[in-house]
Order: C-alpha cells, then sequence, then structure tokens
C-alpha cells in the first residue's frame, strides 16, 4: 500500500495535524508525511506519545477537527493516562486517529523488547475502549475506505480509533532523507568511551542502536559485554536505571550512554538527576537531532542540546564535544572529578548497514551483567 493513499484518506475524514513519535514500522508513513513539508499537513514530533495526545487534545479544542496520533504500539504505555483521564468520552470526549505499527506481532520474529508488547497491543486498545482495524500488505484500497468509513464514524461520536499497522504494509514510494551537519561518527565515538571507561565502570545504554554498536564494540575490544546493561525496550529509562545502580552503591561509578530522542522522552530525569547529584554517575548523551534508529526522522528538539539543559538543572561538570580529541579530553576530565557530569557528543547519522544484534535474550544479558557486577565485590 503506498502511503500516499493512505493519507488521502486521512484527508478525506477532515484530518489536518498528524503528530506522533517515529516508527519503523512506519518509516514509509513518516517519510511520506515529512516531505509533505507542511503544504497538506501540520507536523510535529513530540517528546513522548502521551504529549502527541495531549497535542492532539488541543488542537480539537481549537478548531474542532480530529487530529493523527501515530506511534510505535511500544508507545502505548505512555498514551494510556492522557487517554483514560482526558481523551476518553467519560471525560472530555476528544476524537482522535491513532495508527499504531505493531511490532513484536506473534508470529513474526522481532526483538525481545517487542514480544511481549506484541501479544498485548490489540487486548490494551480492547481495554481502553478504542475500536481498531488492522491493515497489512493485502489490504485492498477499497477495504481501506471501508476503515476509514467506521473511523469517521468514531470520530463523529466523539470517541477514538486506531488503524494498527503490521510490518510490510507501506510499500516504498520515495524516502525523506535528512542530513544534521555533524562529522563525528557514533560508532567511533562509542569506541573511544568503551576504551576510556570499560575496565573501570559499569555501563547502562539506551535502546536502538547505541547498545547495538556498543555490544559489538566491548566484544572487539575486550572479547566480552558483561559490564554493558542494554535498556533495549523502554525508550527514555536508562538514566534512571543508571542511577539506580549509583545510589544503591556509590562505590562504583556508573556510566549511562543515552540517545538524544531517548532524553528528549522523558527529560524531567534531567532535574532530578541534578537535584540527587550522584557523585559516582557520568550521563553521555549522544545526539545526532534524530529518531535514527526508526528512520532518522529530526526529533522536536534538533538542533538544540543538552548539555545546557543540564547545566541550568544544576548538573555539576558539563561538556559539548564535536570531535574525537574532545571527547577524549572531556572523558578524562569527567572521570578525575567525582561529581554529576554530562558528556554531549554531536555525531553524524552514519551507521554500518551490517550492524548486528544481540545474539544473547535480554534476561541472558541481564544474568551475565549481575555476574560479572557481583563477581568483583
Amino acid at each position: 500500500m503506498k502511503a500516499s493513499i493512505f493519507l488521502e484518506e486521512v484527508k478525506k475524514i477532515g484530518i489536518h495535524t498528524i503528530t506522533g513519535v517515529p516508527d519503523s514500522t512506519l518509516k514509509q508513513f513518516c517519510d511520506a508525511v515529512c516531505l509533505d513539508r507542511g503544504k497538506e499537513w501540520k507536523h510535529y514530533v513530540t517528546a513522548n506519545e502521551g504529549a502527541a495526545v495531549g497535542l492532539a487534545t488541543g488542537g480539537y479544542l481549537a478548531t474542532g477537527c480530529p487530529s493523527l496520533v501515530y506511534l510505535q504500539n511500544s508507545g502505548l504505555g505512555n498514551i494510556i493516562n492522557p487517554l483514560a483521564s482526558i481523551a476518553n468520552e467519560e471525560v472530555y470526549g476528544i476524537p482522535m486517529l491513532f495508527v499504531v505499527g505493531w511490532r513484536g506481532e506473534p508470529g513474526v520474529k522481532d526483538e525481545p523488547q517487542h514480544v511481549y508488547q506484541g501479544k498485548v497491543t490489540c487486548e490494551l486498545l480492547e481495554v481502553m475502549n478504542v475500536p481498531y482495524s488492522v491493515i497489512d500488505e493485502m489490504t485492498l484500497e477499497t477495504q481501506l475506505q471501508e476503515i476509514f468509513v467506521k473511523a469517521h464514524r468514531q470520530l463523529e461520536k466523539n470517541g477514538q480509533y486506531a488503524i494498527v499497522v503490521k510490518k510490510g504494509t507501506f510499500e516504498k514510494e520515495c524516502s525523506f532523507t535528512w542530513e544534521n551537519g555533524y562529522k563525528l561518527i557514533r560508532e567511533e565515538a562509542l569506541r573511544t568511551i568503551l576504551k576510556e571507561l570499560y575496565c573501570d565502570s559499569y555501563i547502562v545504554s539506551t535502546t536502538g542502536k547505541i547498545s547495538r554498536e556498543l555490544y559489538e564494540q566491548s566484544d572487539a575490544l575486550y572479547g566480552n559485554h558483561d559490564r554493558l546493561f542494554m535498556t533495549v525496550g523502554g525508550m527514555g529509562h536508562a538514566s534512571m536505571i543508571a542511577f539506580g545502580m549509583a545510589q544503591a552503591d556509590q562505590n562504583r561509578h556508573i556510566v549511562c550512554i543515552d540517545g538524544d530522542g531517548a532524553v528528549m522522552m522523558h527529560m524531567g530525569a534531567l532535574a532530578f538527576l541534578a537535584k540527587q547529584s550522584p557523585r559516582n554517575l557520568l550521563h553521555i548523551v549522544i545526539n545526532n537531532a534524530a529518531h535514527e534508529s526508526v528512520g532518522a526522522m529530526p526529533t522536536g528538539f534538533s538542533g538544540q542540546t543538552y548539555s545546557q539543559i543540564a547545566k541550568a538543572s544544576g548538573y555539576s561538570n558539563t561538556y559539548l564535544v564535536q570531535t574525537e580529541s574532545e571527547l577524549e579530553r572531556a572523558l578524562k576530565d569527567a572521570r578525575s572529578k567525582e561529581e554529576l557530569s554530562m558528556i554531549e557528543v554531536m555525531t553524524s547519522l552514519d551507521s554500518r548497514a551490517d550492524l548486528g544484534r544481540p545474539k544473547e535474550s535480554a534476561e541472558e544479558n541481564r544474568i551475565h551483567f549481575m555476574k560479572s557486577y557481583h563477581k568483583v565485590k
């Protein structure tokens, strides 16, 4: 199915605003929206999926027109509160159309963080009283039109409707490409970080290609990845996992390697960490100004930096680096200080086409990490 045909149906039911968080299953849809460049749609990439529901609520209050909210099914958890306590027909009755990328569909091989979420995707929509239809590559245009008729009826009743999109539904028409202007390649930066910190620190890494690249580089450098806890799901929560370790064991040096999209999703963690100010925590943010792991769409904060926010929040030391030599100096300086620090590393959008994935299950990696951690106590 062409995303442009899908978007024509969206337009027919009176939707002019599209907002959400990118998803690889919806890449062709996201590309089509980005390539529109504001001609047909007002488009906003929000900090998280719940924020998109808030934006859609405000848009309806001001115009009387519903919005489309797109998300990966992992983001359903983020929309439950605003959906149940604001948008639901028993509260304010705010109509909106959800387009949900279905990762972890039962019977379809996917990454471990998507397996359980995939099983309960439709159940969550049912519990939230959101009627839905599922589309895939075999869905005909006439069937799609019938789905939008049902969606329109639901929106007219001030309800919500979801279209759940299976992997491979949208065909490639034209790709949205974007460059951020930075030269430092992320994987090279991660290798530098590992060389400086791996042997005397424990590392918590965020979801996406950051964890995958750290996994391969730590194996290449040290023959293991035992000091690496890869937060393969729960986008935006790696820094709090790292803090949980740092406060529980203040004799260990803990490093959180975050992504800019993940930090944006739960930015309140910066203020919390600054207030707690753990002396044994180093927060490294890899900033390529994009949701690169799911298609390289710019974030809603692209072009801005997080180190300035961390400094204003109360981090003791902040560094902004763009080259390998700057990164090396910042790592040495931050490591010499027993204070909460952030190093923000501005990187390009480059990544290897043959980048692998962890061979072990998430549980096996957790077990290996804990064995390494407790063995040397």
